[in-house]
């Protein structure tokens, strides 16, 4: 049996342990509340515009929108991977860079110039490791993204997409299903048409068919803002869910992480009790012996 001084030692270090994950336990609680809190007020409009974007397809009206058409062959893609920049949150990176590989492996075969996008440094670390080229990476990215920094990104890509310059994008993130449901994801956000907007395109809504829109000043001036709306609302929210995504897994690991550290500290502390008795008892008969001795 160990000595009673250094399992008090260890549990000393353990209790410190202990207050650094509660902390950080605590931390992450309340960056999740303000991160969800974000992701929850842009939820509904993100979904608006998508079901407006899609109801318009089904009404009938004839317009033609580059976003919306896909290409007849895809020579140029973008696969994009959200991760975080810190660690400690469980799973939460490797799901993302597991799904992200699977769908990096299957562009590759067939896309003659692929190229890779991670924002987040444990993300940028893996793949490095792994030696798989990286385009572009980013790291200004943390629980609270803005819509001007993820719109230069959006811009670029439209951009890039009008031009015939970029065929598809890709996105890897972690989506908030709900505050008890993430899952790691990979979409494809351009063209919009593959969404999943485009299998509810043909279906009337709540059973009945869209009624006629009438549009002023015309239909194209109003589309060329919408479609494009939709694609920046939805790569923003792609960002927002994760960064729930991120500070739930740290959330629910710093937890785990402190419920085992008071666990190992039960176990120190009933071992350094008999260990204490033990050596009680040990000095006690030492004495004992020694007074006789001298009798």
């Amino acid at each position: 049996m160990a000595k009673a001084r250094t399992l008090d030692k260890r549990r000393k270090s353990i209790r410190n342990i202990r207050k650094i994950t509660r902390t950080m336990e605590l931390i992450s609680t309340a960056r999740y509340q303000q991160a969800l809190a974000r992701a929850t007020a842009a939820s509904a409009y993100t979904e608006r515009i998508g079901q407006l974007v899609a109801e318009l397809r089904r009404s009938g009206t004839q317009f033609d929108h580059p976003l919306l058409q896909p290409r007849t062959e895809t020579n140029n893609a973008v696969l994009l991977i959200l991760t975080a920049n810190r660690g400690m949150c469980g799973g939460y990176n490797n799901n993302v860079l597991r799904l992200a590989a699977g769908r990096y492996r299957e562009l590759h075969t067939g896309v003659p110039d692929l190229k890779l996008e991670v924002s987040g440094k444990k993300g940028i670390a893996t793949l490095k490791f792994q030696k798989i080229p990286i385009d572009r990476t980013y790291t200004k990215f943390e629980d609270k993204p803005t819509i001007k920094e993820v719109d230069v990104l959006a811009t670029r890509y439209l951009d890039a997409y009008a031009s015939g310059k970029l065929d598809r994008l890709d996105i890897a993130y972690t989506k908030l299903i709900s505050s008890a449901n993430q899952e790691a994801t990979v979409e494809t956000l351009l063209p919009l048409g593959l969404q999943a907007g485009q299998a509810a395109a043909d279906q009337p809504v709540n059973g009945f068919a869209p009624a006629p829109y009438e549009f002023m000043p015309s239909a194209g001036n109003i589309l060329a803002d919408v479609v494009p709306a939709s694609f920046r609302v939805k790569l923003f929210k792609c960002f927002l869910d994760a960064a729930v995504g991120e500070q739930i897994a740290r959330m629910r690991a710093m937890k785990a992480a402190t419920e085992n550290a008071d666990e190992m500290i039960r176990h120190l502390s009933m071992t350094y009790n008999r260990a204490r008795q033990s050596q009680i008892t040990s000095e006690i008969t030492e004495i004992i012996g020694g007074v006789e001795a001298l009798n």
